[in-house]
């Protein structure tokens, strides 16, 4: 039943578009959505009768907001935008990137081909998205046999090798015509579509012509340019009868959760796959159209020529905001990838719901055991903390997230710390007070989501250092506990309270195992850490002694090698490469190899 307080505010509610904010007892917001009618859509949550996540959402409802926006569409992209800013725990919420390599045909006078994963707007052409490095690195090499463009660094005065091997227009001695570059582009984007069969017989009959010359060596460097085909353009089986790149979203909905299947239809073919599963508070459509303009919100995300979706969505609303065809197939080949879709996501989510049975206990119910062992109301996130040192040298700290009992490794972050002293105990409590402050200070100014419970790897000196800095510093009351080790290194307790009080957990609870697995977590992400930033170190120290190796030169190798062991085994040619005189290099290496 909802409080006064929130029925008074229902019954002010206009009958207007716009985006509504639900916030919990600490006034957290942990819900955002649009209405079309902000009236009927937020009393809709107090009532009616809801299961699931919603009835979890209407239960920790406190307090709600709402911005009135002019349309629809202006509804909408607020949705998304509060949704990106605040991270609510009831939303559905999307990475911000992709993580997809594209083939990328720059903008420049002197184009070239190059694999990326860093989307700009710049003027370039980018094809993908390919579902592996390797398929995108095959497909870009075998183009650049057959369509060059410019594969030298620019004008040198001479022609370079790959000019030699007819892989490059000859920008690096010549000024190549702008034509000529955009006929063979031309040619690369009707491959990229899937117009292959063209090149097909164009290779066949060069190659025959070189096997009658007795050219074998050419007809075989041929047979292999036909194989780049087969194996990344042509393995995938056709399944459309047009050229469209297109994107295919379906759902299945079922006990609460939504299951989206989404296709990429590229060069006519089912180029990769995508599945996702959620847990949803709101209707079905409402959800998806959120799902599906996040999807092409995200960083280095090339929208297709069309996308079709099921009936019932607001094709109109989503075609004005993405610019782009939103279409809903009625019959034909794309009516039956649309059910094939649907069919993926049934089977997607009743996976998911049997291996739910078998993951719960582990996750959320062992979540539930720590909170309520240290008589906390169930929370969602954990944040855990260690420290990593020798002696006091490069000091760094190392955070770990859970949420819900399982690590959400996107939030972890690594802190290099200020240097420490001597006392061992006054390092542990300093630099326990400046990742406390550092971390937590940021996320305020972000106005982020802060975390329900903070774990301290190390006992009652980080806890209590870490609670003074919440407490007197920022002002934040946030749960601290300490991980307790027993003399054999291994997860003993928690200590919890103004006294410091030891919360022992039963050793076979599954709650146990997580506060287990929380402590072996984040002292390995410290360590790790830790023994990269040493081994950068120790490079750079020992590179610093070798005559004509400047800051840059240093930062060059550093990038490029990360090792001592990777530089000694690296050719001069290759040191070279980075843009480094071949003196230096020479110095490097004879330097470097004198240390075996």
């Amino acid at each position: 039943m909802a409080s006064a307080h929130i029925e008074h505010k229902l019954a002010l509610l206009p009958d207007l578009p716009g985006s509504y904010q639900m916030k919990d007892l600490n006034g957290k917001i942990i819900y955002v959505g649009k209405a079309k009618n902000l009236k009927n859509r937020v009393r809709s949550y107090f009532k009616s009768e809801h299961t699931g996540k919603t009835a979890q959402l209407v239960a920790n409802i406190a307090d709600f907001d709402y911005i009135v926006t002019s349309s629809d569409k202006e509804a909408f992209l607020l949705e998304i935008t509060l949704i990106q800013k605040w991270q609510p725990y009831y939303n559905i919420k999307l990475k911000k990137g992709t993580g997809y390599p594209y083939i990328k045909i720059t903008n420049e006078r002197d184009p070239k081909m190059e694999i990326t994963g860093d989307i700009k707007k710049d003027g370039a052409y980018y094809f993908g998205p390919y579902p592996n490095v390797y398929a995108a690195q095959e497909t870009m090499h075998f183009l650049q046999k057959v369509y060059p463009l410019r594969r030298c660094n620019g004008y040198q005065g001479r022609p370079c090798l790959y000019y030699h091997m007819g892989q490059c227009l000859g920008a690096c001695w010549r000024e190549v015509p702008p034509a000529e570059y955009e006929q063979q582009i031309a040619k690369i984007k009707s491959f990229l579509d899937g117009n292959t069969g063209k090149v097909v017989r164009q290779l066949n009959r060069r190659m025959q012509q070189a096997a009658e010359k007795l050219e074998f060596e050419r007809a075989a460097e041929i047979r292999d340019q036909l194989h780049y085909i087969d194996v990344t353009v042509e393995k995938q089986k056709i399944i459309s009868t047009d050229k469209t790149q297109r994107d295919i979203f379906n759902f299945y909905m079922d006990k609460g959760w939504l299951s989206i299947q989404i296709f990429f239809i590229r060069q006519a073919r089912l180029m990769k796959r995508e599945s996702r599963l959620f847990p949803i508070t709101g209707t079905t459509e409402e959800e998806f159209e959120s799902f599906i303009l996040q999807f092409y919100q995200r960083k280095n995300n090339v929208a297709p020529k069309e996308v079709l979706v099921p009936a019932g969505l607001d094709n109109d609303l989503l075609e004005s905001v993405l610019g782009i065809p939103v279409r809903t197939p009625k019959r034909g080949e794309k009516r039956s990838l649309m059910d094939l879709a649907h069919k993926n996501a049934r089977l997607k989510l009743e996976e998911k719901f049997r291996l739910l049975e078998l993951d719960n206990r582990t996750t959320v119910g062992a979540q539930k055991e720590i909170m309520d062992a240290l008589g906390l109301p169930m929370g969602h996130v954990i944040e855990a903390f260690d420290h990593s040192h020798i002696q006091g040298t490069d000091p760094v700290s190392a955070m770990v997230q859970f949420v819900d009992g399982q690590a959400e490794k996107n939030n972890y972050r690594k802190y290099k710390l200020a240097q420490a002293q001597n006392d061992h105990s006054a390092n542990e409590d300093a630099n326990t007070r400046e990742v406390i402050r550092r971390r937590y200070t940021r996320l305020l100014k972000e106005h982020a989501a802060l975390p329900d419970l903070i774990l301290m790897d190390g006992g009652d000196i980080e806890m209590n250092a870490a609670k003074d800095v919440l407490e007197n510093e920022l002002n934040l009351d946030i749960p601290v506990a300490g991980m307790v080790k027993n003399n054999k290194h291994k997860t003993a307790a928690l200590l919890f309270g103004d006294q410091d009080e030891p919360i022992n957990l039963d050793p076979k609870s599954q709650g146990f195992y997580l506060l287990e697995r929380i402590q072996d977590e984040v002292h390995r992400f410290a360590i790790t850490f830790h023994r990269q930033l040493r081994n950068k170190n120790s490079l750079a120290s020992r590179l610093e002694t070798i005559q004509g190796v400047g800051p840059k030169t240093r930062q060059k190798l550093l990038k490029a090698f990360k090792t001592v062991n990777h530089i000694k085994e690296a050719s001069v040619d290759d040191i070279q490469a980075l843009g480094i005189s071949k003196a230096v290099a020479q110095a490097i290496k004879v330097s470097l190899q004198g240390d075996a």
